[in-house]
């Protein structure tokens, strides 16, 4: 019996070792969503540019980059300028910025320039909430019928898109030509 209980620890700290060891191989960037696969939720909230209220329904139709972002996120930043290369070069992007003050948000878009082709104003969070959104930035990449096929979650630089993103919004380019 004696013998039993000196082997228990034993097992624990193997098992507690390999949790240790298969999380070193683990990319931290990566954060599953479980959004994946299904459509935007539904939302009913102002541009940040305007009075106009937009829906899920504005952002159907095309495939696009869904980007949160926020004047107060140092990444954004850093962010911002290749996502206003995407657009000139015709890659859609709708933004949502989230958590943040409007008119640190125009004048950030004033500043910068505006990727982004519709400017969602989350102040509150709530679409950032139903999104599964853990911060700023946050891309998701949507098919023509505003299903979420992809969560990038850190900055897109120049790299990140050549190597992981662009196939994948090709992909959903070409997929929606008739």
């Amino acid at each position: 019996m004696k013998r039993w209980l000196m082997i228990v620890p034993l097992a624990v700290f193997l098992l507690v070792a390999v949790f240790l060891y298969r999380g070193l191989y683990l990319d931290p960037a990566e954060l599953p969503s479980a959004m994946i696969g299904k459509p935007l939720p539904e939302f009913s909230l102002p541009n940040v540019q305007g009075d106009r209220t937009l829906t899920q329904a504005d952002l159907l139709g095309k495939p696009a980059l869904v980007n949160v972002w926020g004047t107060w996120c140092i990444s954004c930043r850093v962010e911002h300028p290749v996502l206003n290369k995407l657009a000139e070069q015709g890659v859609v992007i709708y933004g949502i910025n989230y958590k943040d003050d409007n008119a640190a948000a125009l004048k950030w878009l004033s500043e910068f320039h505006n990727p982004y082709q519709l400017d969602i104003r989350d102040e509150d969070g709530t679409l950032g909430l139903n999104l599964g959104v853990y911060g700023a930035p946050e891309t998701f990449l949507i098919d023509a019928k505003g299903i979420i096929r992809h969560k990038f979650v850190g900055v897109i630089d120049e790299v990140v898109w050549r190597e992981q993103l662009a196939s994948l919004y090709q992909g959903l380019v070409d997929e929606a030509r008739p």
